[in-house]
């Protein structure tokens, strides 16, 4: 793997440190790939979510109102 160097503020050291006490991580590095691990999932999920909503703002207005809508959703057809 990699080698990275990097710039911690105090806090930010000092929460990593109380992670490593805890055993929850091993060592900084997992935490900082379990982090990077999360912000790039997290990432996937916003990008997915963006994909459908511009697919839903192109492709028009549907006719029926809220409450048709509703019924439609209680009867199973949408």
């Amino acid at each position: 793997m990699p080698r990275q160097s990097i710039t911690i503020t105090p806090p930010n050291d000092n929460w990593l440190n109380t992670l490593i006490e805890s055993e929850e991580y091993n060592s900084k590095s997992e935490i900082v790939n379990d982090l990077i691990r999360k912000a790039r999932a997290q990432q996937g999920e916003l990008d997915t979510i963006r994909t459908k909503l511009a697919k839903a703002e192109t492709s028009g207005f549907v006719a029926q109102n809220a409450e048709a809508m509703k019924e439609l959703r209680r009867d199973g057809k949408l």
